[in-house]
Order: C-alpha cells, then sequence, then structure tokens
C-alpha cells in the first residue's frame, strides 16, 4: 500500500530575534564564506556568497 504524502518545505528566512549586527558575526561569516570558496573552486556548479543583512 502506498500513501502520498503531501507535504511543503519550508525555508524560515527570520526565527523573530533580533539580527546580531556586529563585527564578530561578520569575521565569522566571512571566514565561513572564503573557506567554503576555496573548498568549491573547481566546482562551476557551486555559488558561494554572504550577507550580513
Amino acid at each position: 500500500m502506498s500513501v502520498a504524502l503531501d507535504r511543503q518545505i519550508v525555508y524560515p528566512d527570520s526565527d523573530g530575534q533580533p539580527m546580531a549586527d556586529n563585527t564578530k558575526q561578520f569575521s565569522w561569516i566571512v571566514l565561513l564564506k572564503e573557506n567554503l570558496e576555496c573548498l568549491f573552486a573547481n566546482n562551476s556548479d557551486v555559488f558561494v556568497a554572504g550577507d550580513l543583512l
């Protein structure tokens, strides 16, 4: 017996909390973004971006 599930995937864009907007978070974003760029440098199917806002 097969049951079809009608599930919608939701990608939340907010948790209702204020965003952290300081140098510490910016430094982590830059570190992670640059390392991901290095990791995927030879994969043209991957685009890496970062945004503090």
